[in-house]
């Protein structure tokens, strides 16, 4: 009997000290969760209250289009970037926008997105091509912002892309200076499992917006400035 009870007098310590550790662990990773959603906040709390849905979307003179990927022949905007367009389009019908500026890769792994953009947007949706602008060096979210300003001296504008990315992009334009309002974009072929999976995407893509903005990234690509938004609002 002794040596039960010391047996049982041993295991104590070391179930405490077992279960120290463990709530140290869960403190640890619940310390890492709160710092690792911090720039997520940040995207989602900057936004707050310039988000809207098509029909509710302010005015402004410019629409900025931000690219994704096309179709693997590289001729025709994927589902999502489409659906961008045909917002812009709709915004542009509707008198609440003048001109629409498509930022995206032009040269990347996807094709030549502006180029894609600009014509889905005058040869299929019915834009008129002197109220389009490309940018063909919008290589992300961040960069299509800053050029957007710096570049194509654009001040206020409205944003079109999926609910997902929406608040980011807002929030990175807004701290780049731009007064910007979002608006969110059509996904007619986006089911639950892929807003899912691009959610996801975002929230971690969020870190780096966070860490861009910090530290005042210049874009990856300077150019000169060029007056096309103005001579497309003047024309």
């Amino acid at each position: 009997m002794r040596s039960l009870r010391r047996g049982s007098a041993v295991d104590r310590p070391r179930t405490g000290r077992w279960r120290r550790h463990l709530l140290r662990g869960i403190a640890v990773v619940v310390v890492l969760l709160v710092l690792s959603s911090v720039p997520w906040l940040w995207t989602t709390f900057g936004a707050h209250g310039h988000t809207y849905g098509e029909a509710d979307a302010p005015a402004a003179d410019v629409v900025i289009v931000l690219g994704t990927a096309v179709t693997a022949d590289g001729r025709q905007p994927g589902e999502r970037l489409a659906g961008r367009l045909e917002t812009a389009a709709e915004l542009v019908r509707t008198g609440r926008a003048r001109v629409v500026l498509v930022s995206g890769d032009g040269g990347g792994t996807s094709g030549d997105e502006p180029t894609v953009m600009t014509a889905y947007l005058t040869e299929t949706l019915g834009v008129d091509p002197r109220r389009v602008v490309a940018d063909p060096f919008g290589l992300d979210t961040y960069d299509s912002c800053i050029r957007a300003k710096d570049v194509y001296g654009v001040q206020r504008a409205l944003v079109v892309t999926q609910s997902y990315h929406l608040s980011r992009a807002v929030t990175l334009c807004r701290h780049l200076g731009l007064d910007v309002d979002g608006v969110t974009a059509r996904c007619d072929g986006c089911g639950p499992g892929l807003l899912a999976r691009k959610a996801v995407r975002d929230y971690f893509a969020s870190g780096k917006a966070a860490w861009d903005a910090v530290r005042g990234r210049p874009p990856a690509v300077r150019s000169s400035v060029s007056p096309a938004v103005r001579d497309a609002l003047s024309s």
